[in-house]
């Protein structure tokens, strides 16, 4: 099987698993009473509907037919875009589509670095096993596994914002954020991706660029810190397993150099459990960060979604839910790829 054929296949195989998580989140709608779940289905705020108009929707959305008419109904409002009306923060799917662009910031800049860095480190620290380098990362990620995100950012704040005042919270500062406001309002400024670095090169404003980079650099040093920890104990436990491998001894007999049998032979097999837990890594932090969000002040989807949660917004939460499923998804079609790229068997099983 090529990869083309390899790749038909699985994105085949993607709509049976993406209808079941639809299903599944239909499922756990149903312990929420009608009255509560005809928020899903509302454009406009229901609170501002009398009783007897509130069961009016009731009925109109199905709510109290059956439930297959109840899913066709709400399967349709999915397809159409309308994921409901939020009665704390307003219609569901614009806020999903203002925050996003926030928690995608922190990704596109963390995601690379610890990819980068995790497999580096991993690899390097199973060359020179027992070595310097090796004891550095081993403590580096015992230090990062266990420390928890919360404290590293609480105290990363307290020494750069509250004693350096290297930068504050939030995406920009009070000054640049409200001067912003006002180059909108003139047509100064352009929300391409609203993205602030990347929307701030692309209106060539190179003050907001720097002040937005500035706030990114300490969530984005949590993240970095944190999740390579993991990717670097995974790396190097995969890159000992490979070098003791037998090939890998037939190639060293073949007078075959260091720096081929490493990283020709070796760091081609090792990248397997990698990838997966880079995928699961990623996916997980394009759902939204709660944590890093929520102590730097970051408007993303984890705090919107921990928000929510609190408050027992079934819109958002809801929306929340399909959206971190459909992002798992994907991201476990794109590491089925990078395996069939990677290992050509994969795509003969």
């Amino acid at each position: 099987m090529g990869l083309r054929e390899y790749i038909i296949r699985r994105l085949i195989l993607l709509i049976p698993v993406a209808l079941g998580v639809i299903v599944l989140i239909f499922a756990l709608l149903q312990v929420v009473p009608p009255t509560r779940r005809v928020f899903v289905f509302l454009s406009g705020n229901p609170r501002e509907l009398n009783p007897e108009v509130l069961k009016s929707y009731i009925h109109m959305y199905g709510l109290d037919q059956p439930v297959w008419v109840q899913f066709a109904v709400w399967l349709n409002q999915l397809l159409h875009g309308n994921l409901g009306f939020s009665e704390i923060t307003g219609p569901v799917l614009e806020n999903l589509l203002r925050r996003a662009p926030a928690t995608i910031e922190i990704v596109i800049y963390s995601a690379p670095l610890i990819i980068l860095i995790g497999i580096w480190a991993g690899v390097n620290a199973a060359v020179k096993r027992d070595k310097p380098f090796d004891h550095v990362s081993r403590v580096l990620s015992v230090l990062g596994t266990s420390m928890p995100s919360f404290f590293f950012g609480i105290a990363l704040s307290a020494i750069f914002i509250a004693t350096l005042k290297w930068t504050g919270t939030g995406r920009l500062s009070p000054n640049l954020d409200s001067h912003l406001t006002t180059l909108r309002g003139l047509g100064q400024w352009h929300d391409y991706t609203n993205m602030v670095t990347i929307d701030a090169l692309l209106n060539g404003r190179l003050d907001y660029f720097i002040d937005g980079l500035k706030h990114l650099v300490l969530p984005v040093t949590v993240l970095v810190f944190i999740n390579t920890a993991t990717l670097v104990r995974v790396a190097r436990s995969s890159m000992l397993e490979a070098l003791s491998k037998t090939y890998i001894i037939a190639a060293r007999a073949k007078g075959l150099s260091q720096k081929e049998v490493v990283y020709k032979h070796a760091r081609r097999n090792a990248l397997i459990p990698v990838v997966t837990l880079a995928g699961l890594i990623v996916g997980g932090m394009m759902t939204g960060l709660v944590i890093t969000e929520t102590v730097f002040q970051f408007p993303g989807l984890g705090s919107w979604a921990a928000y929510a949660a609190q408050r027992f917004d079934v819109p958002v939460v809801a929306a929340y839910a399909l959206f971190s499923a459909i992002v798992f998804v994907l991201a476990n079609l794109i590491v089925d790829i990078l395996y069939a790229y990677i290992d050509p068997r994969i795509r003969l099983g």
